[in-house]
Parts: structure tokens; C-alpha cells; sequence
């Protein structure tokens, strides 16, 4: 006779009990085994539970960043001159540009300096300059005096129209200005940024003198809160440099104190440099007790 054998009876408990068990089981050994067990992907459950968490945005900065200069070398001018006349051996002396930066303490989204300096000694004389004027007009006389290569309104037009634009820079008198707006201007030389505009004084009233300043000027605008400019030839005198430079500077710090009442700008660094050499930081002096004569350094 077959007896059947009875199964152990499971109370609510006993199953309670079980439930408990695997759950603590099942999290210690993903709190143990959760570094070392990898998917087929290489991650590993730790990895995928970082994943999953949001992570934290990073402040971005107000200013740009500034070195500290306690510890940097600095150079006077003629230093910074022959080092970087030694990069430009065997070149032509009006080939390569001695070019300045100033550095300034600012925030990022403020104001920003922009401005035209014709400077004492004239560093790039090549500029080609359109003026937009009546041709026969005394203003079209007084336009090529001053050193304009373009002058012209309807003749001028068409070349643009053409995509002839044989200039690098254009100015409007007042007077036919209107006659500009109607041809359709804007088109082709906003993008290149010569389009005569009152906001940024190319459309005047003495075409004469606004080509005296443009010829032998150069503009700066600051860019990520640094000026630069073309600041001399390779061939230029120490001395024509230092006038160079104290006309630029002088001319920045207006334009700093002009914006005095919206922002707080500083300059803290200036670095001079050139086409072909690295830049070297200007400590203020025009030499120092080790400097070679400034003969020496106006001899390419």
C-alpha cells in the first residue's frame, strides 16, 4: 500500500521570511558585486546607476581669466624688439607687422571697446579707400586730394553690383546717401563690412578730412577681452615704436573711461609680438641696462 508522503506545510510566515531574505541577498550582492559585474558592453551596473543620475551644470565664469604677472617674465621694448627682430631674419623690413595686445580685466557679456587711430608714424599706407560723391562735385576734388582711389556714384554702383569691390574701405557723403540706400548696397557690402553706415562715421560731411584720417589709420575692436593692432613696421625705430605705442594707449584709455558709467574695464597686460615671432610682455620700459643700442635695432 503506497502511503503518501506529505509536503511540509508553509505558513504565511515562513513565505514572509523567504520575501525578506532574497531581497536582502539580492541588494547586498548588487551593493558588492555591482563594480564587478559587466554587461556585454563593458559597463558595469555602477557605471549605468552614475549614468542615470543628472550632473551637475559647471558655474560658468563672469570674467575672463587672468593670469597673475608676479611671476612672469617681462621685457622693455627694446628687449621685446631685437628678440623679435631674431625671428624675422631675412625678411623684408616692411613685410612683417609689429603688433600689440592689451589684455583687459572685463566681464564677458559687456560693452566692448572699438574705435579708429591714425597713428603718429603710419603703419599701413596701402589702404585702398572708395568714396561714394557726386564726380564733379568739389567734395569728389577734395576726396582725391586726400588720397581716394574710387570716387564716383553711379559708375561706383555698378562696379559693386558687378562684384568689382577694388577697396578696403568705403565712405558715403551725406548727400548721396540716399542715392546708396535705393541702389541695394547693403546686400553685398554688409557682410563685408563696408557698408557706409552714420552709426559708424563713414557716412559724412567732409569726405576730404574723413580720407586724411582713414589713410595711414587702422581700426581695434576688442574681442575676447583683448585690443589688437597693427602698431609699427619691422623697420621702425625703437623711438617711432615707443611714439606708436603711447598714442595707442593713450587713445585706449579714453575709450575705457568713456565707458566708466555702464562697466569697469582695467588693462592688465600688454604684449608685443610679430608676423613670424611669438609675443613678449612689455613691463613699461623703454630699455633696460642690457638693451643694445636703439641704433642697432632700426639696422635690419
Amino acid at each position: 500500500m503506497n502511503v503518501p508522503v506529505l509536503a511540509p506545510r508553509c505558513t504565511l510566515q515562513h513565505y514572509r521570511t523567504s520575501v525578506q531574505l532574497n531581497a536582502h541577498l539580492f541588494a547586498l550582492r548588487n551593493a558588492n558585486l555591482g563594480k564587478s559585474v559587466r554587461y556585454a558592453s563593458g559597463k558595469s551596473i555602477g557605471d549605468r546607476r552614475e549614468k542615470d543620475q543628472p550632473k551637475k551644470k559647471k558655474k560658468s565664469r563672469i570674467a575672463f581669466r587672468q593670469y597673475d604677472l608676479k611671476n612672469a617674465e617681462q621685457f622693455s621694448l627694446c628687449d621685446a624688439m631685437r628678440y623679435i627682430q631674431a625671428f624675422e631674419v631675412g625678411r623684408p623690413p616692411d613685410s612683417p607687422k609689429y603688433d600689440l595686445a592689451v589684455r583687459l580685466r572685463t566681464v564677458k557679456n559687456g560693452p566692448t571697446v572699438r574705435n579708429r587711430l591714425r597713428l603718429p608714424h603710419a603703419v599701413n599706407t596701402s589702404l585702398r579707400i572708395c568714396v561714394i560723391c557726386p564726380p564733379d562735385s568739389k567734395h569728389a576734388e577734395a576726396a582725391k586730394k586726400a588720397g581716394a582711389s574710387i570716387v564716383g556714384e553711379e559708375t561706383v554702383f555698378d562696379a559693386i553690383k558687378d562684384g568689382r569691390i577694388d577697396f578696403d574701405r568705403c565712405i558715403c557723403h551725406q548727400d548721396s546717401a540716399q542715392k546708396m540706400n535705393k541702389a541695394g548696397l547693403g546686400k553685398i557690402l554688409g557682410p563685408r563690412g563696408l557698408m557706409p553706415s552714420a552709426k559708424f562715421g563713414t557716412i559724412v560731411k567732409d569726405v576730404g578730412a574723413s580720407v586724411k584720417g582713414l589713410v595711414g589709420g587702422s581700426e581695434y575692436r576688442e574681442r575676447n577681452g583683448v585690443l589688437r593692432m597693427a602698431i609699427g613696421q619691422l623697420g621702425f625705430t625703437p623711438e617711432e615704436m615707443q611714439t606708436n605705442i603711447k598714442a595707442f594707449m593713450s587713445e585706449v584709455k579714453k575709450d575705457i573711461a568713456l565707458l566708466s558709467d555702464r562697466i569697469n574695464k582695467e588693462i592688465h597686460e600688454v604684449v608685443l609680438s610679430s608676423t613670424n615671432a611669438p609675443g613678449f610682455s612689455l613691463n613699461g620700459e623703454f630699455r633696460s641696462p642690457n638693451s643694445p643700442p636703439t641704433r642697432d635695432l632700426s639696422v635690419m
